[in-house]
């Protein structure tokens, strides 16, 4: 096992950056005015992430337009982006879309795709079914029939992430001979998506209907699973690290709000109990980081056990994001829930991540049977 990345002068330079760029361009009161917009995105904002910052495809190789940094540096830029709730395909194209077209072993079909994502000029997800966030390839209802210039795909995607804006659609369809995976221009006749009311506003997701759709095969068959688990496993742990920069940014929201607000002419937060809470959810911010970075680089170092990494990374940050955020509706007292507050942003969003892409009970699953086939081996 290699030494693990640390965090250096480059990546807190970019880190900043991000979050001043956030700050200026989408601060809360954006957040809510475009997130019940008929779209609930900003692509303004998404094309400016790309043109004057270039972070979209950090982990993009640079040989299809992206940066090459690697995806740690990618990781950086979406726990900020999910610190600050931005209005955009963060989650279809960035975690989902990129890491499936850069996992495709033909060169042609990246170099088709890939620049325009990076650029942020066009916006896509994938649509595959999963089980306990790993590929389940049994659930695939599309089917696909051959076409005299390729194939038309015909069937139903549900609740597919970002599926309301998405320009391509990655999608998983049955053929004669097992599961490949398809490239579909969202724009293509044939082609309906209904927007769902989802608890979550700042991400949306819809169901998608495909009738006779023109698609062009970019995974086969005996490559489609590698493609699609990959994807998925790069997903879990960019949405890890997302689901940390919430969690940062309920605890500091939460300390400044105890040390400001007064009660029997004291701050909260000189309050034993309070105190003793926000100490809890600082610990358990920092449990959920380390794991979550740790999967991260697991994925792009190659040398631990990626899938085990995941999956403790999702749970963790799962569980993690989910009672800071709690926390913060309690220590806020009554004006947490309230639509003027912000934790009740954060308590969407995280109660709709941890049952996004498996759930913590799911991924623990996964990490027992993962540990007790590591203790096997070794027997």
């Amino acid at each position: 096992m290699t030494q693990e990345f640390e965090f250096t002068d480059e990546l807190a330079e970019l880190r900043t950056m991000v979050r001043d760029f956030c700050a200026e361009v989408s601060p809360e009161s954006t957040v809510r005015e475009t997130m019940i917009t008929d779209t609930g995105s900003d692509s303004a904002l998404w094309r400016r992430l790309a043109a004057e910052l270039g972070v979209l495809g950090l982990a993009v190789p640079e040989a299809y337009g992206g940066e090459g940094a690697g995806l740690v540096y990618q990781a950086v830029v979406v726990e900020e982006l999910g610190a600050a709730l931005v209005c955009g395909p963060v989650l279809g194209t960035v975690c989902l879309a990129m890491p499936a077209l850069a996992a495709l072993s033909d060169a042609a079909v990246r170099a088709d795709y890939l620049p325009a994502l990076a650029k942020g000029e066009r916006v896509a997800t994938l649509a595959v079914p999963t089980h306990g966030g790993t590929f389940s390839p049994d659930r695939v209802t599309v089917t696909a029939t051959p076409a005299e210039s390729g194939w038309t795909l015909s069937g139903a995607l549900a609740q597919v992430p970002d599926g309301t804006t998405a320009d391509l659609l990655l999608v998983a369809a049955r053929t004669g001979s097992g599961v490949a995976l398809f490239a579909v221009e969202g724009d293509t006749e044939g082609v309906a998506r209904t927007a769902l009311s989802t608890l979550d506003l700042t991400r949306r997701q819809a169901d998608i209907v495909l009738h006779d759709v023109a698609a062009r095969r970019v995974a086969d068959e005996s490559e489609c699973p590698s493609v699609c688990e990959r994807a998925l496993l790069v997903a879990s742990a960019l949405l890890a690290v997302e689901q940390v920069g919430g969690a940062q940014r309920m605890l500091d929201a939460t300390v400044a709000h105890v040390r400001d607000r007064l009660q029997f002419g004291r701050p909260i937060g000189s309050f034993q109990a309070v105190k003793h809470r926000c100490a809890d959810m600082l610990v358990s911010l920092e449990q959920a980081r380390s794991v979550a970075y740790h999967a991260v680089w697991a994925l792009e170092d190659g040398t631990d056990d990626a899938r085990l990494a995941v999956s403790l990374a999702r749970a963790v940050a799962s569980e993690s994001y989910l009672w800071i955020s709690t926390s913060a509706i309690q220590l806020h007292g009554g004006l947490g829930f309230t639509w003027e507050g912000s934790p009740h942003l954060y308590l969407k969003r995280a109660t709709t991540d941890a049952l996004l892409l498996g759930t913590a009970g799911e991924h623990i699953e996964h990490v027992a049977a993962r540990t007790v086939d590591l203790a096997s081996a070794a027997d």
